[in-house]
Order: structure tokens, then sequence, then C-alpha cells
């Protein structure tokens, strides 16, 4: 081969994007669908913040105080960043919520981010949901739109400062919007049409990644009770990486069961069609009346579909969802993760 046809060949090979090109955004994908082959890892909203019998104190966790580790997954919410507050919707200064999902990256676990802004329209809580007009007024031409352009740079300056020590961007399951089949928010589907919510989320997500946040992977969860017709808020395959369900056990055991099962067979099936990752991305039954929950209602649930994760949601003095030391509970919270395709944080930095 002439020098002249060499000397081409490896300039072309030299401006091909190579494996560690990967966006950041691809590699937590890649790390999700490996860790899923293995099993499911155990999630906690707000896990290093407070507990039921303490708040505030650093390096303090309900569940590795009566696990001995740390979850895999960390939670944490950013509601009230968009107007500049200190802190945010439960009162966690967002110092030390960067803080905390710094810790937890660099020690090896991943961080998700969940998003409840106010209603732009009203001026109320992300819950204030009267009025059925704030989604369209934050969309182009919209009354508050100049206003919501402004929340979302609050949101981008906020993302910006997730770095590791050596200044890389941290990868983020970033879950806006979550919910949207409930009546319950500003953005449900009482409040607006499929395509103004899904207008809402491209608005978001085209403005983050026009910012250079190549580290995020969308993640959209309805809530339990997925009819069909939910389905059609659905933002794209090309919008969405993981889907999965918001699933809490308000009422009667039976009735939860059957739910979340029909939920979870309805997403295994559309995840696997539309080659996207799964996961129960909120779940919980309050104080734990039953110490079993866990192991006899839950997991048994869980076995049954490949999910990669799941997130218990916060544990306070108020009101707890995740075990805790000297509780019941803990005991088959336990005994639960001591199953081989149960993974807490030791689990996925081997």
């Amino acid at each position: 081969m002439k020098k002249p046809t060499i000397l081409f060949l490896l300039t072309i090979m030299a401006l091909l994007p190579s494996a560690n090109a990967q966006t950041q955004r691809q590699q937590l994908l890649d790390r999700l669908q490996q860790l899923q082959v293995r099993g499911y890892m155990v999630g906690h909203q707000d896990d290093p913040f407070y507990g039921l019998t303490w708040e505030w104190e650093l390096g303090r966790s309900d569940m590795k105080e009566c696990s001995g580790d740390w979850p895999a997954v960390m939670g944490f919410d950013l509601g009230g960043i968009e107007v500049g507050d200190e802190k945010n919707l439960d009162s966690v200064p967002f110092t030390r919520i960067r803080e905390e999902i710094i810790a937890h990256h660099q020690r090896g676990g991943i961080v998700t981010l969940s998003w409840h802004p106010r209603n732009p329209f009203s001026g109320g809580t992300a819950w204030d949901n009267q009025d059925t007009v704030a989604v369209r007024s934050t969309l182009p031409g919209g009354l508050q739109h100049r206003k919501f352009l402004l929340w979302m740079k609050n949101v981008r300056n906020f993302l910006k400062t997730l770095r590791t020590n050596n200044d890389r961007p941290i990868s983020i399951i970033f879950r806006p919007w979550h919910e949207n089949n409930g009546g319950w928010f500003w953005w449900g589907s009482k409040q607006c049409t499929p395509n103004e919510y899904k207008a809402l989320w491209c608005m978001l997500q085209d403005y983050l990644l026009s910012e250079g946040f190549d580290n995020l992977v969308w993640s959209w969860s309805p809530n339990l009770g997925i009819k069909p017709a939910d389905l059609d808020a659905y933002p794209g395959d090309d919008r969405v990486d993981l889907l999965g369900v918001d699933a809490y056990q308000w009422g009667a055991e039976q009735d939860f069961v059957r739910d979340l099962e029909s939920d979870m067979t309805t997403l295994t099936t559309f995840c696997e069609q539309h080659h996207k990752l799964l996961a129960l991305t909120e779940c919980g039954l309050k104080n734990l009346p039953d110490p079993t929950w866990w192991t006899r209602v839950l997991k048994p649930i869980l076995d049954k579909f490949p999910i990669c994760y799941f997130l218990i949601w916060r544990n306070a003095k108020h009101e707890y969802f995740g075990p805790a030391p000297g509780e019941k509970n803990a005991l088959y919270f336990n005994e639960m993760i001591r199953s081989s395709n149960v993974m807490m944080l030791k689990d996925i930095v081997k």
C-alpha cells in the first residue's frame, strides 16, 4: 500500500468517534444496562439529610446505619431552585444537595434528580392544580414563557455545579414532570393535553441539551394505575432513556400488588418494544405498619420484572418509607438486600 493511502486512512480513523468519546449519558446508560443483568439496585430519597430521629448530621443515613452500606442510588429534588430559593421544597439547602450528590458520585453511587417547580401561572406550589393554563402559559408565546426561561436557567446554573473533583460533569438520571397521569400537579393530565405536556418536556430538554448537558439520562414516570391513554403523553423514543412508575401502597395490599404487577407488565412490554430501561422510580409503604412488607410484598413483585433500580421515598420524623435502626422492618429489609439480585452501593463498585 502506498504511503499517501496509509496517511489518508489514518487521518479518517482519527476523525471517527471512539469508544472513549461516548457521552456521559451513554456511559451511565451502559452502566445501568450492565447492572440490570445482575439484578436491581436499592435507592433512597434524601438519604443523607435526615432520618426518624436526626436531621442534618453529616455522614449519617438511616439505611446505612441499619444495613452497613449506602444505597446504590440516591434521589434528590430541585423544587425551589427555579425561583432562587436557598433551600428546596423539603427545606434542604441546595449547597448541601450539591455536596451530597458529589459525595455519592465519588463513592461510586448513582444519582437521580426530580423537580417539583412552582406553578408559573399562579405562583403556588407544584400541587396548585386549579388552573388548566399553567403548562400552556410556559410555552413559546405564553404569558409566563419569559419567566419560565429564567426558571430553566436557574436549573441549568445548578446542574453546572455538579462536577467531580477533577472537574468532570456528574452523570445524572433526570426525572422531571413525573406522575402526569395524576391530577395533583400543574402539569397533570387534567391540567393539560398530551401535546401540551410533551411540548413542556421538549422545551426543557431542548434547552438543557442546547446548553451542553450530555450527562443527563432522561426518565419518564407516570403514577400507579397506568391506562392506555396515559401513554399518549410519552414524549418519544428520542426523548426518553428510562421509564418507570411511581407506586405507593396507600390502600389495601391486594390492590397495590394487583396494580403494580399490571403496570410493570405494561411497562416491561413497552420498554422491550422501544428498547428502554425500566425502574420503579418511587415506592413505599408509609411508616411500614407491616414490617415484613419488604420480603413478603415488594420483593416478590420486583423479582418478576427487569428493573434496574427501585427508589424508596424519604425518611423523616413525621413520616418514613425506608428502614431505620431499631425498627422491626429493618430486619426484613436486611433480609431482602442479602439476596444476590438486590444491590447496595458495595455491590455496584466491585
